[in-house]
């Protein structure tokens, strides 16, 4: 405990939010800065090679929107070598008959994001690390699941003996709470028009027929006919 004590005086940043420029990401993001402040939030974003490279883009304008302390652009040039998907080329994006999650699952994805965070984040003094992952509304990832985020941050607690907490607050919201969580936020307009959430890469809305964005906007529409209910 001396030790963590130490640490957290070192920096004053309390929370880092894991930021890929995309809807889930950015309200977190506006959670964070919200709870802790501005000042006291640092952000982390990755480029590995991804398709829609340009949410990294959109990811410095967020940081830059909410104002961060500081915000982190890691090249993960390595994962092409590791693993292929639809993601990260050019072939089709499609579910195969029978399959859990389409073809666009990036193998240990968050893993790797939440454990660069975590050094990352100790290194700032940062105990809290924000993802927006969730299992209520998502494409079937295995890395999105209540029960990986556990054993992900008691590995990272072990891996370098500090007290994080991994936050996900969607985990267990669908993209329609999402949306209306970001409406009671004031941030409506911004996750509509500011951020990527498509895998084709094109902001807003999307291509409306990726996984993403089918999901993004089944959302919306839902939130948009029980906004009342919402409120």
């Amino acid at each position: 405990m001396i030790y963590y004590a130490a640490m957290k005086e070192k920096k004053d940043i309390q929370a880092v939010v894991v930021l890929s420029g995309g809807q889930d990401s950015a309200t977190c993001l506006a959670l964070a800065v919200r709870k802790y402040g501005a000042e006291h939030v640092a952000a982390i974003t990755f480029r590995y090679g991804q398709r829609h490279s340009v949410e990294v883009s959109f990811a410095r304008r967020l940081a830059r929107r909410f104002g961060v302390s500081v915000h982190k652009v890691v090249n993960l040039d390595f994962y092409a070598s590791l693993t292929s998907n639809a993601l990260m080329s050019d072939i089709p994006i499609k579910r195969k008959k029978g399959a859990s999650c389409p073809n666009t699952v990036v193998e240990g994805r968050n893993a790797i994001f939440l454990l660069a965070a975590g050094v990352w984040g100790k290194s700032l003094g940062a105990t809290i690390i924000y993802t927006g992952v969730s299992q209520a509304d998502f494409s079937g990832y295995p890395d999105c699941r209540a029960v990986f985020i556990r054993a992900q941050a008691r590995m990272m607690r072990l891996a370098m003996e500090w007290p994080f907490k991994i936050v996900t607050p969607f985990m267990n919201k669908t993209k329609a709470q999402e949306w209306a969580i970001a409406s009671k936020l004031g941030i409506l307009d911004v996750i509509k028009n500011e951020t990527v959430t498509c895998y084709n890469g094109i902001p807003g809305a999307g291509c409306g027929k990726c996984p993403a964005c089918r999901l993004r906007a089944r959302g919306l529409e839902e939130f948009e006919a029980r906004a009342r209910e919402f409120s």
